[in-house]
């Protein structure tokens, strides 16, 4: 199969260097610094975002954007969320490859009266105005528990493909699978995509919890209610709650609220360190898909008249309306109330 990932970030890297060690794969990184595309095909590294691991020999990086799209069978954006669609406008026309996202967020409504944008409807539309004769077109996500890393150095995981159509699903599934990845096929595009976004949200709020240092029982407390805010959102926005039971659920929340490699999870401990939001993103060096995903969480969770309380504090503490403190107090604080 003929891969293109598209963004040399950490993520891409590690899956593009995943699968081109699969030798059925050509595989193909496209990124726009030349200067790193000219060091991984020189050194067979990325020490910008994969610091120290090897990448798979047969994997071929390019800044040609056009070259890198050219008669592929699937084409996978592991671009930023904010990058999402402007990177898809400069696809070209004749492009007929499925395009499955590797972003986990929400796009930020246009204006103060419109919803806010979920991933598999962004996607959908930018392509049919990118491309040339879109209905044929397919997207999807690919989703689920993954740390970069553990990823390029060929690890076990396990990931969910999710596209309308659960054929289609099963198919990229079944071919992008490997020894030690397996894939599995959704049609809830719509619960992954939620999914994928709040769970980076739970992951700054455990950080803060296990950066005041309050324990195992607390953070425990905070992902179960955590996913039982989700299963509301997903519910609301259309998907199937069966999906937050899943990988792109509880399999990627338990990984982000407790893995030392979570980027969304260092915010929240930092936060609770008494750093400032600005002064912690700064030095991040990595995009944390969760600060803007909070408030968007936020406002979607309004604009369904639903309840998420963990979501709103964090929200409310990444906008320094209030302290870590006085957030986990507040939680902590709320009125007893049924479990389900």
């Amino acid at each position: 199969m003929k891969i293109t990932v598209l963004g040399a970030g950490a993520w891409g890297t590690a899956l593009a260097s995943r699968f081109a060690a699969n030798a059925s794969h050509e595989v193909t990184l496209w990124g726009r610094d030349s200067e790193l595309i000219d060091a991984i095909n020189r050194d067979l590294r990325n020490d910008h975002y994969l610091p120290g691991i090897a990448l798979a020999p047969s994997l071929h990086a390019t800044f040609d954007l056009q070259a890198a799209v050219d008669a592929r069978d699937v084409i996978i954006l592991g671009a930023p969320i904010a990058a999402t669609q402007s990177l898809l406008a400069q696809i070209p026309e004749t492009n007929r490859a499925p395009i499955l996202s590797l972003s986990k967020g929400f796009i930020a409504p246009e204006s103060a009266n419109a919803h806010v944008g979920l991933l598999p409807e962004v996607l959908a539309s930018a392509a049919r105005h990118a491309v040339k004769h879109a209905s044929h077109v397919k997207t999807g996500l690919l989703s689920g528990p993954s740390f970069a890393g553990e990823t390029a150095r060929g690890l076990p995981l396990a990931l969910v493909c999710a596209m309308r159509d659960i054929e289609d699903a099963k198919m990229l599934a079944h071919a992008l699978r490997d020894p030690a990845m397996r894939v599995y096929a959704s049609d809830d595009v719509v619960g992954v995509a939620v999914c994928g976004a709040v769970k980076n949200v739970f992951a700054i709020a455990a950080g803060i919890s296990d950066g005041f240092q309050l324990g195992a029982n607390a953070r425990a407390a905070l992902v179960t209610r955590g996913l039982a805010e989700l299963r509301r959102l997903v519910q609301a926005c259309g998907g199937n709650i069966d999906t937050v039971s899943g990988l792109a659920g509880i399999g990627d929340v338990l990984l982000t609220t407790t893995g030392d490699a979570s980027r969304n999870r260092r915010v929240g401990l930092e936060l609770a360190s008494g750093k400032t939001l600005q002064e912690i993103l700064s030095t991040l060096g990595h995009v944390a898909e969760g600060v803007n995903a909070a408030r968007l969480t936020r406002t979607l969770a309004a604009q369904h008249g639903i309840e998420m309380p963990i979501s709103a504090a964090v929200a409310t503490l990444l906008d320094g309306d209030i302290t870590p403190k006085a957030a986990i107090e507040q939680l902590l604080t709320r009125r007893p109330r049924a479990e389900f």
